[in-house]
């Protein structure tokens, strides 16, 4: 069962990737509004301002490329779930920003995340 991550030790490996990715996008001009924004639909690891486009991403580590990597382990039903979780966020706000739903991929070897912008619609 995986715990939620408040309840995950903060040198696991997810907690881990998640600063790494909040660091590089910090790096590329981003800007954080939330991390780890939970409702009863799910969870979105970081929301953050690109130019005043509101983000959505997901942060996904593999230790390596089997299975297809870190992005293929984005399901539809995964996508799903971020959408729900984010229409949710959107429902709480006085106005309706442009979104779009990023992901990172962080793998051991590389150094560098993959970045890939609107990697899924809703």
């Amino acid at each position: 069962m995986k715990l939620p991550r408040l309840l995950q030790p903060s040198n696991s490996t997810g907690v881990i990737a998640e600063k790494k990715a909040l660091i590089y996008l910090i790096k590329q001009g981003l800007t954080l509004c939330h991390q780890n924004y939970y409702c009863r639909f799910g969870e979105i690891d970081l929301i953050m301002l690109d130019q005043g486009t509101l983000v959505f991403i997901e942060v996904r580590y593999r230790k390596n490329s089997d299975f297809g990597g870190a992005l293929a382990s984005i399901s539809q039903a995964k996508q799903r779930k971020i959408i729900k979780t984010a229409t949710h966020y959107l429902a709480q706000l006085a106005s309706e920003p442009y979104c779009r739903f990023d992901a990172i991929a962080l793998n051991e070897t590389d150094s560098t995340p993959l970045w890939v912008k609107d990697a899924f619609q809703a």
